[in-house]
């Protein structure tokens, strides 16, 4: 299977259990794998058949904006849920980051990785 892969996609949602987090919002980054086969559309060079990675990012987008959910892991199985929605896309694993998280000691980030397939 190939790949096509989207990294560091950012916006700005209202997810989290605290009423902080879904006042005030935070910024979220995502990155994607998209599983397809490229194969058809580099043969005919045709964007029609292969995944629009520009849709794609904007839907994502989409998702981090809209419904707030409580967990990150919620918030990623929606957007692996979108990805699946794009006919040639066969599998996606998606990391959603959330470098601001309310946690009282230093870090870097929190990530939830999820891998979703038609299988």
């Amino acid at each position: 299977m190939d790949r096509v892969a989207l990294h560091g996609l950012k916006a700005r949602g209202h997810h989290g259990v605290f009423p902080k987090e879904r006042e005030e919002g935070q910024t979220f980054i995502v990155d994607l794998v998209l599983g397809l086969d490229t194969r058809p559309a580099a043969a005919d060079d045709d964007l029609t058949k292969t995944v629009h990675y520009g849709i794609v990012a904007e839907e994502v987008v989409e998702v981090v904006q809209g419904e707030p959910v409580d967990l990150i892991e919620t918030l990623a199985e929606r957007i692996a849920q979108q990805c699946l929605s794009h006919a040639g896309v066969q599998e996606v694993e998606v990391v959603v980051h959330k470098p601001d998280a309310p946690i009282t000691v230093p870090f870097d980030d929190v990530t939830v990785t999820i891998t979703r397939s038609r299988r």
